[in-house]
């Protein structure tokens, strides 16, 4: 099968359907919503998202991408500027960014903060870029050879692996997927065309919504959150631009830290379910331990801005190549992300690249668009972005909720989503007070229906025999990993249950 993975030429083209009058507009759009929203605590970027999902559904699908990948691009970067100023990330990818960004501008020095945290995230975000491009063909290549028990058991493996890393427990994170495997079942069987699950309720013969349920959980339940610490508005600092533009020093002083970063954020974003969060926590951790200064790491230290900044905005390409290759998410984002490409019909994965390399050349040009958009307007616009941070709560929250209902009820004109929404909010709220990860059930939601179906494929292709599970080298090594990951738990508490003092 001929495989149109992006050379040149192709890069050439999304470049230029992406400057072309609509896409830009959407770029720019997106990347200026997704820094506004991500500078706004208690707004993140899978809230932005997961509101705009119902307002994509009659876009031209190469918009709605543009559009979604933008503002993902613009959320991750534009958390810095609360986390620096307030104290208070304003995505959950900008945490390690307080530890130093707010001790340095409580320091007199908020520009010169602001300033390394932008330069890092377009570093990292071209990096990422990059990594697109190179990666997304040859991985593309050995999926398309991938048969139906190859996908069952690598949608399993991407589970286990999501849950093992999604919480403080592991046994937690299998329980959402389950409970979200378990949601995306009830409407007409794939397979035999019969109705499942459905309690004789007509509402629920076309199953549970991807759109209200994600909406749901990541909107709604925000929302909840954020009326019950409704006060909350941080330790704010005065803004100072001196020192926002960097200097040609920096370059020489922090290059290697942010490369360095960047590589370890592509790589962990590359890892299903992991995204920025991991990749900043573990990029810092590391800067802190090849720094000459470690001892200023958390007291204000330019080599901490750089590392986070950096390695978060290079996951977000690093996870959008599982993504466009495997069809499997890199992140809650792109749970969403791949829940739009549901909502226009297209099927995420190596098959992507023949049905509708448009798309895929308008990811890869939407992340290095919005990279650019990103920094420019980050630095044109800090200043009155900051004043956003101190709009009240309770004038954003009734906004969202509208936003939330009308969307909802939009997409299918029926109130029944609508419900559905309230319902998962609560679940949603709930389940973080419990501390269940969204991040499992949202893949278990998403990648469920997509096992089910390539199982029961493999199943009639061999007659019922599961032994292809077994003896296909692929299929094992991703059942192998998948045990590993489940087996480790219990290995490290024996391991720590023996070097205890008894």
């Amino acid at each position: 099968m001929n495989i149109q993975t992006p050379g040149v030429f192709e890069l050439l083209g999304g470049i230029a359907y992406i400057i072309s009058p609509w896409p830009l507009f959407y770029a720019t759009l997106g990347t200026f919503l997704g820094i506004t929203v991500g500078a706004i605590p208690g707004l993140t970027g899978s809230m932005l998202i997961a509101l705009t999902l119902p307002l994509t559904f009659h876009m031209d699908s190469g918009h709605a991408i543009v559009l979604l990948v933008s503002m993902y691009m613009g959320a991750v970067s534009g958390g810095l500027i609360s986390a620096t100023l307030l104290r208070m990330p304003g995505t959950p990818a900008s945490v390690m960014t307080t530890f130093d960004g707010h001790p340095m501008a409580r320091a007199g020095k908020p520009g010169r903060a602001l300033g390394l945290g932008i330069s890092a995230s377009f570093v990292g975000g071209l990096l990422g870029w990059v990594a697109l491009v190179v990666l997304a063909p040859p991985l593309t290549r050995i999926a398309v050879r991938f048969g139906p028990f190859e996908y069952f058991t690598m949608t399993v493996m991407a589970l286990v692996l999501i849950a093992s890393v999604s919480g403080k427990s592991l046994w937690k994170g299998i329980l959402a997927g389950l409970l979200g495997a378990l949601v995306a079942m009830p409407g007409i069987d794939p397979s035999i065309g019969q109705l499942r699950l459905t309690f004789d309720r007509p509402e629920l013969v076309a199953g549970f919504g991807v759109l209200p349920v994600l909406v749901g959980l990541f909107a709604v339940s925000q929302v909840i959150k954020d009326i019950l610490d409704i006060e909350d508005r941080g330790l704010a600092t005065e803004l100072s631009l001196t020192g926002l533009f960097p200097r040609l020093s920096d370059a020489a002083r922090h290059g290697w830290n942010a490369i360095r970063s960047s590589l370890i954020g592509i790589w962990i974003g590359i890892l299903p379910g992991i995204g920025p969060n991991i990749a900043s926590v573990v990029a810092y951790t590391t800067a802190r331990n090849f720094s000459k200064h470690p001892e200023a790491f958390g007291k204000g230290s330019e080599e901490g801005i750089v590392a986070a900044e950096a390695s978060n905005n290079a996951a977000v390409g690093g996870s959008l190549i599982p993504l466009v290759t495997l069809g499997i998410p890199g992140s809650v984002i792109d749970a969403l992300l791949i829940g739009a490409l549901v909502i226009h019909n297209i099927q995420p994965g190596p098959m992507m690249f023949v049905s509708n390399p448009e798309m895929v050349h308008a990811f890869v040009a939407a992340c290095l668009v919005s990279s650019i958009f990103m920094y420019a307007m980050m630095l044109a616009l800090v200043r009155p972005l900051s004043h956003l941070m101190r709009i009240p709560k309770a004038l954003v929250l009734p906004a969202v909720m509208v936003f939330c209902v009308t969307g909802v009820f939009a997409y299918d004109n029926s109130w029944d989503n609508v419900w559905i929404m309230l319902a998962f909010g609560v679940l949603g709220f709930l389940m973080e007070r419990a501390e269940i990860p969204l991040g499992p059930f949202v893949i278990g939601l998403i990648l469920a229906p997509i096992a089910e179906a390539q199982l029961r494929s493999g199943l009639m292709l061999t007659a019922g025999d599961f032994s292809p599970i077994l003896t296909r080298p692929a299929s094992l090594g991703f059942l192998l990993v998948a045990l590993a990951f489940l087996l480790w738990p219990l290995v490290r508490a024996r391991r720590a249950k023996h070097r205890a003092p008894r």
